[in-house]
C-alpha cells in the first residue's frame, strides 16, 4: 500500500470545549488536512516540541527519545496504519545495527516522538478518504502554504448547532466556514456528520 506523507500544520484547542485539542497533519503537497482529537498532555507534549523549548526535566517523550539515543535506537518514521471506530492507530517503524521493528503506539504519541526525532509521519489513502478534509486552493492558483504554528482557536457561530437537523448542503456550508476559522475540532465532528449519511444512502 502507498504511503502518503503528513505534515503538522496546525495544534488547536477550543475554548468552549474542555480538554479539546487536535492536532492537524496535512498531506505534503496536497490540499487534504486529517484532524486528529488528541488529550491536553498529548498537546502539550508536541507543543513544547514544534515551539523548540527546554523544559527544565525531560518530560515523558524527552525520555523515551533519551533511552532510545542512549541504545542506538533510530526512529525511521510513524505510520498512522488504521482508524477504527474514529480511533486511529499507528505504528512506530524504529531500527538497531540489526534489526527492524515495528511497534505500535497511540498516534499522539507517536507525533510527539516523531516531531523529537524529525522523522517522516506517513497514513495510507483509505484512512486520509475516510478521515480526511479537503481544504480549496487559494484565488492564487496556489496551495495554501503550511507551517507549523500553534493556535488557540474560538468557537465559531455559537457552536451548539444541531448537526442531525441540518441538510447535507448546509453541513458542507457549515464545514467551509468552520475550516475558515482553523476550528478543525467541530470540522471533526460535521465531517463524521457527513460521512455517515453517505454510508447509510
Amino acid at each position: 500500500m502507498k504511503k502518503i506523507e503528513l505534515e503538522i500544520v496546525a495544534l488547536s484547542h477550543s475554548i468552549t470545549q474542555t480538554h479539546s485539542y487536535a492536532v492537524v497533519l496535512g498531506e505534503v503537497n496536497g490540499l487534504r488536512r486529517l484532524p486528529i482529537v488528541i488529550g491536553g498532555f498529548e498537546a502539550q507534549a508536541i507543543a513544547v516540541a514544534l515551539e523548540k523549548m527546554a523544559p527544565s526535566r525531560p518530560l515523558t517523550h524527552d525520555l523515551m527519545k533519551n533511552f532510545m539515543n542512549a541504545f542506538a535506537i533510530e526512529l525511521h518514521e510513524i505510520i498512522i496504519c488504521d482508524l477504527q471506530e474514529g480511533i486511529f492507530y499507528s505504528k512506530l517503524v524504529c531500527s538497531t545495527d540489526n534489526d527492524t521493528v515495528e511497534i505500535d503506539s497511540r498516534t499522539s504519541d507517536a507525533i510527539a516522538l516523531a516531531v523529537r526525532f524529525g522523522c517522516p509521519i506517513y497514513t495510507y489513502e483509505n484512512i486520509l478518504e475516510s478521515a480526511g478534509i479537503l481544504m480549496e486552493e487559494t484565488g492564487t492558483g496556489k496551495k495554501k502554504k503550511s507551517k507549523q504554528e500553534v493556535v488557540v482557536e474560538d468557537e465559531g457561530p455559537t457552536g451548539h448547532e444541531d448537526l442531525k437537523t441540518m441538510t447535507i448542503e448546509e453541513l458542507n456550508n457549515l464545514l467551509n466556514e468552520v475550516l475558515d476559522n482553523e476550528d478543525y475540532i467541530r470540522a471533526i465532528a460535521i465531517r463524521d456528520e457527513i460521512n455517515s449519511r453517505k454510508k447509510n444512502k
